[in-house]
């Protein structure tokens, strides 16, 4: 089995690489506080030596409630995102959900991410991996691990090999989602690259009746167990105050919280993977 490693800028995903750190707000809530999010992030892992891809929504498609906030949208969003990479110069992911919105995302970001619902849309996923850029696809919450393999066949169908696997979660029940540890070498076993979505595996699909809810209290110990499986980056959405976030707030991390639980998963990442 062949193993790949992806390389993006100055991050690297897979062969051993240290993990690298996927991280922003769930959605753009509008321009200043994007840009605020994004350069506290940059200081905090510049400090810490960690490889960083900064994240957040133009568009949450899939809401719970018809009320609630989306984002600014494909076009202003996309312009947001543009300016954080042009400031500070990391990669750049976020989602896509139509054919359509390839054409103008694939112009601005570094990794098109394919939400969870959305994985088996062959159409989307086929048309994400011939944009030429990294695509991450996560794995729906209806799936098992090994149905992954079918979704891969897909992207190297369309002659991508720049693939990132996300496990964020398994439904367990109604309104409750566990962690499968498992599937994280399940899903190496394809030779990509695996992520491992730590907050949205804390969710409570529409726990809140008219929202989803969440455990952030297992964040932490997800995160040391994740990187102990020996993952290739963690996906983690935070905010400056989550209880403030239009979304997903319920299962963020505070970034002025965030240094000493990336400290810790270094000192695990390093002993799993071999480095001093």
């Amino acid at each position: 089995m062949k193993k790949h490693i992806v390389k993006l800028k100055n991050v690297t995903f897979g062969g051993g690489a240290p993990f690298v750190l996927i991280a922003g707000p769930c959605v753009i809530e509008d321009r200043r506080s994007t840009l605020r999010m994004a350069g506290d992030l940059v200081k905090l892992t510049k400090r810490l030596g960690i490889p960083f891809v900064f994240k957040a929504s133009y568009d949450k498609a899939n809401r719970t409630s018809i009320d609630a906030f989306r984002g600014p949208g494909l076009e202003e969003g996309l312009d947001i995102l543009a300016e954080v990479k042009e400031r500070f110069g990391m990669p750049i992911v976020s989602d896509v959900h139509d054919v359509r919105e390839v054409d103008l995302a694939e112009k601005v970001l570094d990794i098109i991410q394919i939400p969870a619902f959305l994985c088996r849309q062959t159409s989307l996923v086929v048309r994400a991996a011939r944009s030429g850029r990294v695509v991450n696809v996560k794995k729906g919450q209806f799936l098992a691990p090994w149905d992954m393999r079918a979704i891969v066949r897909k992207v190297e169908a369309a002659g991508c090999r720049k693939l990132l696997l996300t496990e964020r979660g398994v439904s367990f029940g109604y309104n409750n989602l566990v962690t499968d540890f498992s599937s994280f070498e399940i899903m190496a076993e394809t030779g990509y690259p695996v992520v491992y979505d730590v907050t949205h595996s804390v969710q409570q699909p529409g726990g809140l009746g008219d929202k989803t809810g969440g455990r952030s209290e297992f964040i932490p110990l997800l995160s040391r167990c994740g990187v102990a499986a020996g993952v290739d980056a963690v996906f983690m959405e935070t905010h400056t105050d989550p209880r403030k976030s239009p979304s997903d707030g319920a299962n963020m991390v505070p970034i002025a919280k965030l240094e000493p639980l990336l400290t810790m998963m270094m000192k695990i990442d390093n002993l799993v993977k071999g480095r001093k």
